[in-house]
């Protein structure tokens, strides 16, 4: 049985050899064939420079090196797509995802699960990414309707059915883990031990998390499309009632005193709204029109130890 270990590395040049080490360590006790997939994501620490090293003294240690920086997840895919393994490890490179749970995540697999998820119970992260990552999960529940659970990562291993059926999924948005749970494999949890983060900073900015949870929305529900028709409907049905209160009071002989202020905030409530409403039609659009050029998801630059 071969495992295949999945790592995409940007900006974690100093998590490189003790990440080996461990992995070393865990997977020749288990007795298992293992091959190390190490995507360089085009990190400007040179992360690759350290990983040639480890390839050129062993063969089980593979570089995929991309052309310019494409992202966790689509350096994710790259890996996958030149993985050999039966079972196949996606994990960290900053060592929060400890390398010793590894075995645990595969016995629990033989016993007929295709997924195994790690499950964090105690995540070492800052409150403010707990926070905006319990946001997002809460939303995009409420969104596509689909159960996640903060707790989850990319770390776990996956069958070979389960790879070759996420490969086969072509759109732009890679969300490894969100993907493979729409798949629809049956899948388990186990609880591991999620460490802190003792060497470098974490390069997954607010920014970069708030535009993946954009992606995400649009990639998995239409339900902002129903709300802003909804929103439409209702604004119309109310101003609707409005006319109809005021032709009755206009009839009935009221005199009607038109302010300045009234006028002005519903100019601005409604031009808001109406340019909400587009915005949110010109993200589906625009995702559309970026699935139409079908570019691919990543460009590799080369790879050591791949048989092509």
């Amino acid at each position: 049985m071969l495992i295949s270990v999945i790592i995409p590395f940007y900006n974690t040049r100093e998590c490189v050899r003790p990440l080996y080490d461990r992995l070393l360590t865990t997977l020749n006790r288990s007795g298992w064939q293992f091959e190390l997939i190490c995507v360089d994501d085009k990190s400007p620490q040179k992360d690759w420079e350290v990983i040639e090293d480890l390839a050129q003294a062993d063969k089980r240690v593979k570089l995929v090196r991309l052309v310019r920086n494409f992202g966790q997840q689509a350096a994710i895919s790259a890996g996958l797509a030149k993985s050999c393994g039966d079972w196949v490890v996606v994990m960290d490179a900053d060592l929060q995802d400890k390398p010793e749970e590894i075995p645990n995540l595969l016995h629990k697999a033989m016993e007929g699960y295709n997924i195994v998820f790690a499950l964090r119970g105690r995540r070492k992260d800052t409150w403010l990414k707990k926070l905006y990552s319990w946001m997002f999960h809460r939303m995009f529940k409420l969104l596509s309707g689909m159960e996640t659970d903060t707790r989850i990562g990319n770390f776990g291993v996956y069958s070979r059915k389960v790879i070759n059926a996420f490969l086969t999924l072509k759109e732009g948005f890679r969300g490894f883990n969100m993907l493979v749970s729409w798949l629809g494999f049956d899948y388990t949890c186990i609880d591991v031990d999620h460490q802190e983060r003792i060497i470098g900073k974490s390069s997954y900015t607010f920014k970069k998390g708030l535009l993946l949870a954009m992606d995400a929305f649009v990639a998995f529900s239409d339900t902002p499309l129903k709300l802003t028709a909804l929103s439409g409907f209702i604004l119309a049905f109310i101003s609707m009632l409005v006319g109809i209160i005021f032709l009755i009071r206009f009839f009935l002989g009221y005199t009607l005193l038109l302010g300045w202020t009234s006028l002005i905030l519903s100019i601005w409530f409604l031009s808001g709204v109406i340019i909400m409403i587009m915005g949110i039609i010109g993200l589906y659009l625009g995702k559309i029109f970026a699935e139409t050029k079908n570019r691919p998801h990543y460009l590799i630059d080369y790879t050591i130890n791949i048989d092509e």
